[in-house]
Order: C-alpha cells, then structure tokens, then sequence
C-alpha cells in the first residue's frame, strides 16, 4: 500500500529531495550561447515559473537554482524549455556539503555504526581521518561527514553529546605524475615528473638530486606544504567550498589579492600618497569648485614638513602683529574725547 501524500516519510523525502538537489546543470543539443536571455527567462516563468538563480556557464549550459522542493522536482522531469529540446542533471558536488568534527569519545565506534545512527541528520557519508607514524596507520578522533544537503549545519547531536561542525577544506589536488595541481594521475596527458628534483623521466623513490619543485620553482619538493603555489591552491579551495563559487571564480578573487611575482609584500600593501604640488595645464586647471573635490584626505609627513613656512616668514609675521598692536595702541592715544 502506498504511502499517504501527508505522511511523515513523504513529507522527509521531499525536503530530502529539495536540500540534495537544488542546483541544476541544463544542456540542450544547440548551445544556450545564441539564445536570448529574454527567451530563456519567459520559457522559464511559462513552464517551472521563477527560477530562484539563473546563470550561463563558459560552456553554453545553463546553472540554475530551484526556488523551491516543487520546482526541484518540475525542474528534474523537465525535456523542454521553449523550442529546445534540454535535459536537467544535479549539479555533481554543490548539492552536497562535508563538514569536520572531532569527538574524542567516538575514537573506538566504527564509522558504519555512526553513519548508521545519524542518517536522520542528512548524514550519508563518514570517514575517518587518518595519520601514518612510524610505518604504521593511526586513527585519529577527526571525522569527515557528508550530508545529503547543500547548505553544512552548525552542529550535529552523536547520541547525547552536541559537536560543532567546521567546514571541511581539503587539500590541493597534485598529480602524482606531472607533479601539477588540477587534476589527478588517471587524467594526466603531462610526462613522467619526479617529486623530488623536478627532473623527468625517473621516480622520486631512489633521487638523490638537490630538492627543487615542479610548481614555484624553489628549493623544496612538489609535495612540500611550504610551497608558495601549494599554499595559494589552498586558498583558492578554501575560497570556492566556503562561497559555494566555480574554482575559476574562486581563482580571479584570490589571484586579484595577491601580490604580483616580483613585488614585495611591503610594496603590495603600502599606502599610496598624493602629492600636493600637482602641475597641470592653466587650460584645463579646475575650478575651485571642483579642486576641493580632488584635495588629498592622506598626505604624507614629509609632504606637511617640506609646504611649513621658513622661519623668517614666521619672524616677519610676529613683527607685523606686533607692529599692528603698537599702531593700534597709538590711535587710542589720540583719540579725541
């Protein structure tokens, strides 16, 4: 027997539905590239109504965002939007969320027992993490946990203790076979590279050679985490999990922060000033209406120091005050009564 429309497993599965899909990729044979965007959102409002974020990718397709579990489920079913033929997918990993916890009294209880007693808490996915020391595979208390929902929660409840969830950022994705960050082995079209000296054609394992990566071009390994390309890479991943963005996205951002190679820290970050002794041609001089608007706010010191006034003009100042005092002085002598 089915399920009534109002009980609380249907009800469960729909907003199950609605957290694990949210965010769509639309294809159709013919690129949406041509298409009027004008088009796209009247097809839009005609069949699902108004859809919550619509945005189009470098490849032509379309990113959405459901407004709503209806239009989720509207969306998933749709094949056509206006004269296009289209078909709808889930967006592959923002639907989903990984956070970190670290509970110490759940060192000994298996992972399968946790996944088990917190599928109620959208929690399809745990897994420990792990050291190596001394040639051997430690657990520790960190746990990575996957929810079926894009948005990560504050805190999860593991029988009666309430832990904080923290986001979980991993590490750079390296080659282990170009030694390059992006992509993995099973993709690389790259040569055989050592970690260790940056040389090709041989394996790190038996290297002797001076340590030099692939990446930055320093006297480290490609594996070091003290690598300047290794620590921007983790910026950049930090960046695109913590903002829900593309890694290009997240790549422009980090990359407009960051100081120019060749440039000092000190240069990058020091504060500019304009000087006030600007030469400028009488025929576009500007009014004083509009020099007030360009005064600078931030002068720097040894700019007030070099516009003081000399001494003497300060000397001859006071004798003209003083003189004026003596000539007032004299007027009030005379004064007639």
């Amino acid at each position: 027997m089915e399920p009534s429309s109002n009980s609380p497993s249907v009800e469960h599965r729909k907003l199950a539905f609605f957290n694990t899909f949210r965010y769509f990729i639309m294809k159709t044979p013919d690129t949406f590239t041509n298409v009027s965007p004008f088009l796209i959102e009247k097809a839009f409002h005609g069949s699902i109504g108004e859809v919550k974020s619509i945005r189009k990718m470098r490849s032509g397709d379309l990113f959405l965002e459901a407004s709503s579990a209806k239009q989720a489920t509207a969306l998933i079913n749709l094949q056509k939007l206006a004269h296009l033929d289209v078909t709808v997918a889930p967006h592959t990993t923002l639907n989903f969320s990984r956070g970190v916890i670290s509970p110490a009294d759940f060192l000994n209880v298996s992972t399968e027992e946790i996944k088990e007693n917190m599928q109620a808490q959208n929690v399809c996915d745990v897994r420990r993490i792990t050291i190596r020391r001394d040639g051997q595979v430690l657990n520790t208390k960190h746990l990575i946990l996957t929810f079926n929902t894009p948005d990560l929660p504050q805190t999860v409840k593991m029988a009666y203790i309430r832990c904080p969830v923290r986001p979980y950022i991993p590490n750079p994705l390296r080659c282990f076979q170009c030694q390059r960050f992006g992509h993995s082995k099973t993709v690389c079209r790259g040569q055989p590279t050592c970690s260790r000296c940056a040389e090709v054609g041989h394996d790190s394992a038996d290297c002797k050679a001076k340590e030099r990566c692939v990446n930055c071009k320093g006297d480290h390994s490609s594996f070091s985490r003290a690598c300047p390309t290794w620590l921007l890479e983790k910026e950049i991943t930090a960046l695109k999990i913590k903002n829900k963005i593309s890694y290009p996205e997240a790549r422009r951002v980090v990359s407009s922060r960051t100081p120019v190679a060749g440039k000092s820290y000190a240069s990058a970050t020091s504060k500019s000033y304009v000087s006030t002794a600007i030469q400028v041609d009488a025929s576009t001089a500007p009014t004083s209406a509009t020099a007030a608007s360009i005064t600078p706010k931030n002068v720097a010191v040894d700019t007030l120091k070099s516009v003081s006034p000399p001494r003497d003009v300060k000397k001859n100042r006071k004798t003209r005050i003083k003189e004026s005092g003596v000539q007032s002085h004299k007027k009030k002598e005379v004064e007639p009564l």
